[in-house]
């Protein structure tokens, strides 16, 4: 009987935490369009996990600004899924959806778009999460599919379900989807092991 192969040791990728999450999402000056748009491209990827290939494919076809029904076509693997975004995020849609069309040429499709009207490419939005970072004074290195990661860690420690985060990723194989398991796991063993130490006497 053959032995059974192991799964290769994966490493628990780091994530964001609140106050860094604030200060990535202070960066982008609203003031200005780009600015507008990049900031919505951050909550975007840290409220729905989005890829950074969905984020750059989005179409306005597939938000529902009414009920928040957000569909993602052909997500990695060609499975599409159905996520659902709140009100803070569709008030921000509907903000830029009007901005847009007053600022951008055209009458464009995609949702984050150059002025020129052009879907913005997976390079800008690699360069400038990792400005905005650097900009922040996050020590880590900050980037699209970390943002993912904090998004499915925030998600598993809100639900505490394995089987949500899986759906809302879009992963085929739970195996994926466990990996934020450990994060909260470790999160879970600091806490324990300074649990009342600090505060009852010896």
């Amino acid at each position: 009987m053959m032995a059974q192969r192991r799964r290769p040791w994966r490493k628990i990728p780091d994530v964001l935490n609140a106050e860094e999450q604030g200060a990535l999402l202070k960066q982008p000056n609203p003031r200005y369009p780009t600015g507008e748009r990049n900031r919505l491209i951050l909550q975007m990827m840290l409220d729905a996990g989005l890829r950074l290939a969905e984020t750059t494919a989005l179409c306005w076809t597939d938000i529902d600004l009414n009920t928040g029904r957000l569909k993602v076509h052909q997500g990695k693997g060609a499975r599409d899924r159905v996520l659902w975004i709140g009100d803070s995020d569709l008030e921000a849609l509907r903000e830029w959806r009007e901005r847009q069309a007053r600022d951008v040429e055209g009458a464009p499709g995609h949702v984050f778009t150059t002025l020129e009207g052009r879907p913005v490419s997976n390079r800008y939005v690699q360069a400038m999460v990792k400005r905005y970072a650097l900009k922040a004074g996050i020590g880590k290195n900050v980037h699209p599919q970390l943002l993912r990661h904090t998004f499915a860690t925030d998600i598993y420690r809100e639900t505490s379900s394995i089987r949500l985060t899986q759906k809302a990723l879009g992963h085929a194989d739970l195996s994926t989807t466990q990996i934020y398991t450990h994060i909260v796991d470790e999160e879970l063993e600091g806490a324990l092991k300074s649990f009342r130490h600090a505060t009852i006497p010896a």
